[in-house]
């Protein structure tokens, strides 16, 4: 057996174990330690060497529109996936994707349990458990912040919820470093969102529980079922430090880590998997283009069928980037301090990868030009800006869809991508 299969068995297994782990009260908030992963836990990859406004009102367009049915290019014929058919309702004869793309990531239909009741902590009380570096995914809505820490996303890749009264889903795909949230809401209708235990590209495929359609999670597009074709409305989100949520939202809510399942969190049981001199894990697609490493991080964006991505290496040198993805001026914002969760088997150990956001460079009427100065970010005028978006004085850059990658997962679905130099 070669070692790639051996570690793919073990990490495999370690999932199914967790999956198959009765439901008991997690570890608390008071601060319980999370069982240990050692340093030689599986590792996927084997190879050494004012009030915030409504969605509509802060985004720019960065979800292609919803294809209408005479679009679609079903394609018929197909076997379903091995074993979908026991376990979902879904209408398999209706898709647009092959499904000799699909593979088994291990666990079963929801083996990796959405968190479908979230519970939220204070800053004060999460302070306990998160270390200042620790990654989490920043969420604003109707004047609400919620911080959903990439420990307890790492373990159950999506969290129903609703933030400022719009009912969202935050995700996070392990294996592609994907950090995503949609509108739940789909032509009137809420969905909630559970995991096929399926893979496409090494991403994850999502089903909706009220069609049990499958929905690709880098793209938001609904691939096979009822509704294959309509495409999620994307909302921004940032993966940041756990030191800039508290800072600037010292009254958000946290995700509790109470969460009636007991996982390791706090630990990456994906040791190692973000080297970059490694190859993608359970990826099976297209040729990655070699304009960058497939395991380089990136910052995508995509406006009016335009897209781009910024290279973690590119964007930690020079700090700010002022760009046009689509017609639409933009500035990217990096900042160090964030710690990589796909390092270490102690997430708050991981080495510091730093983040990146994107925001609109349209304000009153003005486009402005920004750049880096002594370790800040300033404007065309002279104002500061945070890698939020924020002003000393409390104004706010519009947001752009931004999603963090690895250079592999984005351009298996977006090949044309242009790839920002300076």
């Amino acid at each position: 057996m070669n070692k790639k299969r051996f570690m793919f068995l073990l990490v495999t297994l370690t999932l199914i174990l967790s999956a198959c782990a009765p439901a008991m009260e997690a570890n608390t908030d008071s601060g319980a330690a999370a069982a240990p992963v050692a340093e030689d836990t599986p590792v996927p990859v084997v190879e050494e060497d004012p009030p915030q406004p409504s969605p509509t009102e802060t985004t720019m367009e960065a979800a292609p529109e919803e294809p209408t049915a005479p679009d679609l290019e079903l394609i018929p014929g197909q076997q379903p996936p091995g074993g979908a058919e026991r376990e979902f309702t879904t209408d398999f004869s209706k898709t647009i994707i092959s499904y000799d793309d699909v593979l088994s990531g291990g666990p079963p239909k929801d083996g990796i349990p959405s968190i479908d009741e979230p519970a939220f902590v204070s800053v004060e009380e999460a302070d306990a458990w998160l270390e200042d570096v620790e990654p989490v995914v920043s969420v604003e809505a109707g004047g609400t912040a919620k911080a959903y820490p990439i420990q307890i996303l790492m373990w159950h890749e999506i969290v129903n919820d609703s933030v400022g009264g719009v009912p969202l889903s935050i995700t996070f795909c392990p294996l592609c470093n994907t950090a995503i949230a949609f509108e739940r809401t789909l032509e009137g209708q809420v969905l909630d969102f559970g995991t096929t235990g399926r893979l496409r590209y090494s991403n994850m495929i999502m089903y909706d529980r009220q069609t049990e359609t499958w929905w690709q999670q880098a793209s938001g597009q609904a691939l096979a079922g009822e509704l294959t074709g309509s495409q999620l409305a994307f909302y921004p989100v940032n993966i940041i430090a756990w030191s800039d949520f508290k800072t600037n939202h010292p009254q958000g809510e946290v995700l509790s880590r109470d969460t009636g399942i007991f996982r390791s969190y706090g630990q990456n049981p994906y040791v190692g998997y973000d080297n970059i001199n490694n190859p993608p894990f359970l990826y099976d697609g297209p040729t990655t283009p070699d304009a960058l490493l497939p395991m380089a991080r990136v910052l995508t964006v995509e406006l009016n069928s335009e897209a781009v991505a910024y290279p973690f290496d590119t964007l930690e040198k020079v700090g700010v980037i002022n760009d046009e993805v689509g017609g639409q001026p933009i500035v990217i914002i990096w900042q160090p301090g964030t710690a990589s969760a796909l390092d270490t088997g102690n997430i708050a150990e991981g080495r510091d990868v730093g983040t990146a956001g994107a925001f609109s460079r349209e304000r009153n009427g003005e486009v402005l030009t920004f750049t880096s100065q002594d370790g800040q970010v300033i404007d065309s005028n002279g104002i500061a800006w945070d890698l939020l978006g924020q002003s000393p004085s409390g104004n706010q850059l519009t947001p752009v869809v931004g999603v963090n990658h690895f250079w592999f997962s984005w351009a298996a679905f977006k090949p044309e991508t242009r790839v920002y130099h300076p």
